[in-house]
């Protein structure tokens, strides 16, 4: 399993011969200015909720690929009124078997709005598993108990916004760390904007201080699990 970080909370996952792009949000991110968002060809695109700064550039990249989109079902009614039609909706506590592995859709804490102010349903979260191992994306969330029900998931790795203002910051994700049972992190949502911006040398000496492997990817690096 290969996991690309393209910025802020997009990341593309290869696993089981499938590519997998999560909250695509490339073109207006400044730093992330040398993807070619022309070049992603996914089999499928996960979306955590329906803000901008998730799925600015969802169209462009299904168009391209024909990708199937998987996103809570409110969000599915939005993207076919666009006329997309590759899609699957979920909703929470759900899960299905896709021909690369298995996706359940988990509750994340936080709000959700379409880029043009229409209903977004509920902000979710994703735990994957394929090729023997499961990884947590957390979307966009606050810390909530509801991640103490993923502690029986035996979690390979959690990829957690770290970024603070919006979401969850370092500390918070470092407790999460303990709800979920998961050791191994990377991180996501920070630096992307002026109020999300962090350091990293601090956030990564917290998470060693607590027993915790947190990785901060360069955009368009890659890590093997």
């Amino acid at each position: 399993m290969k996991i690309t970080f393209l910025g802020h909370a997009c990341f593309q996952v290869e696993t089981a011969g499938k590519t997998l792009l999560f909250d695509p949000f490339i073109t207006h991110n400044q730093l992330a200015k040398h993807i070619d968002v022309n070049s992603l060809k996914p089999d499928y695109i996960l979306l955590s909720h329906g803000h901008a700064d998730h799925m600015a550039d969802l169209e462009t990249i299904q168009k391209n690929s024909d990708a199937k989109v998987i996103c809570i079902a409110d969000i599915a009614g939005w993207l076919g009124n666009k006329g997309i039609t590759n899609l699957h909706a979920m909703n929470f506590g759900g899960g299905f078997n896709f021909d690369f592995g298995r996706v359940k859709m988990v509750y994340a804490l936080h709000s959700s709005s379409m880029p043009d102010g229409a209903y977004g349903g509920n902000p979710a979260g994703f735990v994957i598993s394929s090729e023997g191992k499961k990884i947590y994306f957390a979307g966009d969330t606050a810390l909530t108990l509801d991640m103490k029900l993923l502690a029986d998931e035996n979690l390979d790795l959690a990829i957690l916004p770290i970024g603070d203002n919006y979401t969850m910051g370092a500390d918070d994700a470092i407790k999460a760390c303990g709800f979920i049972n998961c050791k191994n992190v990377i991180g996501m949502h920070y630096d992307t904007f002026p109020v999300i911006v962090i350091d990293k040398a601090e956030a990564k000496q917290k998470f060693e201080k607590a027993g915790l492997n947190l990785t901060l990817l360069e955009i368009g690096a890659s890590e093997e699990l």
